[in-house]
């Protein structure tokens, strides 16, 4: 009799492990969502990014890296809205893309900025023949840096050592939106 209370014991312990574990993974999975890995504006993330051959992964994943999801975000260097766009670069797509009107302030309208930002990184990842690392540093440094090391180094298109981009912050950024896009992809499942 004492065998089988045992076995009932440990068969009801493992039961109980086992719905914790799916418990507390689920809330895990929506503490994650909602706190580490948000993703606000997920129509347009999503619409622009498709609209532009780009995962959307890819762009929550710099958006995160960027802003934070925070429309009203701004750099000391002058870059502006979710996805951090310069003026000056924002002026280029505008023209790339054929927005009329473009001034800069309108950076800081949420459409606009994932519009353009998510342009500008389909417009880079062709540049760069799909290699994400190239297209996300030249996001952060600026093709110029990018084109530069590509030549300065002998890098090509297949480049792939985040450990040899020459700026550190640019080093860190590539780390970073690339983790960001894996929990992305895996979390919301695109």
């Amino acid at each position: 009799m004492k065998r089988k209370n045992k076995t009932g014991t440990v068969v009801i312990a493992v039961l109980t492990l086992l719905l914790c574990v799916l418990y507390f993974g689920a809330w895990r999975h929506t503490i994650m969502r909602k706190f580490v890995y948000p993703l606000e504006y997920d129509y347009m993330v999503r619409q622009y990014a498709y609209t532009n051959g780009v995962r959307p992964s890819l762009v929550a994943a710099v958006v995160l890296a960027e802003s934070k999801f925070n429309q009203q975000a701004a750099s000391h260097r002058g870059a502006s809205g979710l996805m951090q766009i310069m003026p000056e670069t924002g002026e280029w797509i505008a023209e790339e893309m054929g927005l009329h009107n473009f001034t800069p302030d309108r950076l800081n309208d949420v459409s606009t900025n994932l519009r353009m930002g998510t342009w500008y990184l389909a417009y880079l990842l062709k540049e760069y023949d799909g290699n994400t690392i190239l297209a996300l540093a030249a996001y952060n440094a600026g093709r110029g840096h990018v084109d530069k090391w590509m030549s300065d180094y002998g890098w090509d298109k297949n480049f792939s050592e985040i450990d040899s981009i020459p700026f550190s912050e640019t080093r860190e950024y590539v780390r970073v939106v690339m983790q960001n896009e894996e929990r992305y992809h895996a979390l919301y499942d695109f």
